[in-house]
């Protein structure tokens, strides 16, 4: 009985964790986790080590090997396939641990079939996904965040930030504004909000085709003369910048904090 037991839980442990390292990468290093189908999930944490796992599960979990391509001041770990998987049923799931306190720069932290969330990480990020949803909370920083397929949040970010979907709603709340960089928020086929502090500068224009327009800012709303459409231009301070936030079927607002 209690070898059983032990056969078992060695099962499990071997099962529960596929892929482990840890890599101690400068500030300014570049971190990149690439998978295919499955979540990428990535957390600040008070460490010093940057460390990768990587879950595999489904029928043909063992024709999928995760590939470390990390080199110097690069962190690189993606999923490889074998040619011929059309029908693999197979998802990995990466969970990374990031010191919160060092800056890096997040090159690519993506999926194609899942969902991607990255929270409490600071320096330049990109996290985007094919089919799911992009989640980034409590970012200091500037970040790009994408979906094809879903919905993609922004919250809690200091810093500049890019966000688009193009089947889905895109949700912007920013804490602070660093930098000068311009900023777009776009969505083919969902709503646009975005949140920014009190008294931004920026030179800001809003589009919808087939919505409507809401803002808290001193913006003129013009209605289409020919056909539909909504659109607001206008500066905002200064206007250090240029803010684009525009939809084809969905609402935009641009609101206060």
């Amino acid at each position: 009985m209690i070898f059983s037991l032990l056969i078992a839980l060695a099962g499990f442990t071997a099962s529960a964790q596929d892929f482990q390292r840890s890599y101690n990468l400068g500030p300014g290093g570049s971190v990149n986790v690439r998978n295919i189908s499955g979540d990428v999930i990535v957390n600040g944490y008070e460490g010093q080590a940057i460390i990768v796992t990587a879950i595999k599960s489904g029928r043909d979990r063992d024709k999928v090997n995760i590939e470390d391509r990390s080199t110097g001041n690069t962190v690189d770990v993606r999923v490889d396939y074998p040619d011929r998987c059309e029908d693999c049923e197979v998802e990995v799931k990466f969970e990374v641990k990031v010191p919160s306190r060092i800056a890096y720069k997040f090159n690519s932290f993506s999926s194609v079939s899942g969902d991607v969330s990255v929270t409490g990480v600071s320096g330049e990020l990109s996290a985007k996904t094919v089919s799911g949803n992009t989640t980034v909370n409590n970012v200091s920083g500037s970040v790009n965040a994408t979906s094809v397929s879903g919905n993609t949040r922004v919250g809690k970010v200091a810093g500049t930030v890019s966000a688009k979907s193009t089947s889905g709603n895109v949700e912007v709340e920013i804490v602070s504004l660093d930098g000068a960089g311009a900023m777009e928020f776009t969505s083919v086929s969902g709503d646009v909000q975005v949140k920014l502090p009190g008294n931004p500068d920026a030179e800001v224009k809003l589009s919808s085709m087939s919505g409507r327009l809401k803002t808290d800012f001193p913006l003129t709303i013009e209605e289409s003369k020919y056909g539909t459409g909504r659109k607001a231009n206008g500066r905002l301070g200064n206007g250090s910048r240029n803010l684009k936030i525009s939809t084809i079927s969905g609402d935009v607002s641009l609101l206060r904090m």
